[in-house]
């Protein structure tokens, strides 16, 4: 299917005369996405289509930044839960992605910066934030996003009880959370779940953090309906901001492995110092 639109989209704009040319890379290993961009030079193309899943947006994000090509950007969601495809509301069909392009509405975005990694969408830290990389991928094609919430309800009475004790600097400002997890965001959608930073814009300048605290289990099955209804910000058992500059660090290392995850792929560590860059990539958007 992917393929299919892949091919109709390129075939209805070069019959309509709006491309002359298109020129499809495939990526058969991890990094091949990020090196194939890193390598565009500014003016080689007018457009750069991600065809896949976040951590194939992922890759390309970073080898524009990296390259310094300054090519605008698309997506083409193919892969599981595709959490920034979701966000643009992207179109499907050849007709609605072919009128996209069409529109050529292009719009500054900010991205996520932890070190010399760039982030579109998210940085997390804890509960569930393995789950995206552990997932057989043969899981992910059969049963979709399901595999997630499937996978996530299987490792939730293992991990409920696991909580870090860490330190969030911001503002001028020192603050202790003993959190199941942190999410660092730029779109409202994380995980699959389309509200958890109900507050978030991908042009506004800032990161959006989500901190969900340790607290018993009778809290914490009601906060994850309020989450999916972006209705838990002003929970006792949450702490949210805004903030375009962030450190998190560990305060008990000892508690155990902590999970990252940057775009559904694993990567990052802590202590992280993570800060936005306003309208750092050119993207189209419906």
């Amino acid at each position: 299917m992917v393929q299919q639109n892949v091919d109709g989209v390129a075939e209805q704009l070069m019959q309509e005369g709006v491309w002359r040319n298109v020129d499809i890379f495939y990526t058969r290993a991890r990094n091949e996405g990020y090196e194939a961009a890193l390598n565009l030079k500014e003016g080689e193309y007018d457009l750069v289509i991600a065809v896949g899943g976040d951590g194939t947006v992922h890759e390309v994000v970073n080898g524009i930044l990296h390259g310094g090509s300054n090519i605008p950007m698309a997506i083409m969601p193919a892969g599981t839960v595709n959490d920034f495809g979701h966000y643009l509301r992207i179109p499907n069909d050849v007709e609605g992605y072919c009128q996209m392009v069409k529109n050529n509405k292009i719009i500054p975005v900010d991205v996520g910066r932890v070190g010399d990694d760039y982030f579109l969408n998210v940085f997390a830290g804890g509960l569930f934030t393995d789950i995206s990389y552990k997932v057989p991928r043969e899981a992910k094609m059969v049963l979709g996003e399901l595999a997630y919430y499937l996978a996530g309800a299987v490792s939730l009475p293992l991990n409920l009880f696991r909580s870090y004790s860490l330190e969030f600097t911001y503002g001028g400002k020192t603050v202790e959370e003993q959190a199941l997890i942190f999410i660092i965001s730029n779109t409202p959608s994380v995980g699959g779940f389309k509200q958890i930073c109900p507050e978030a814009g991908i042009s506004d300048g800032l990161l959006d953090v989500c901190i969900i605290r340790r607290s018993a289990m009778e809290n914490i099955v009601p906060l994850f309906f309020r989450i999916m209804k972006g209705e838990h910000i002003d929970s006792p058992h949450i702490s949210y901001f805004q903030t375009d500059y962030l450190e998190v660090r560990r305060t008990s290392p000892e508690e155990g492995e902590l999970f990252m995850d940057m775009d559904g792929e694993q990567k990052g560590s802590l202590p992280a110092t993570i800060r936005v860059v306003p309208g750092a990539l050119r993207m189209l958007v419906p």
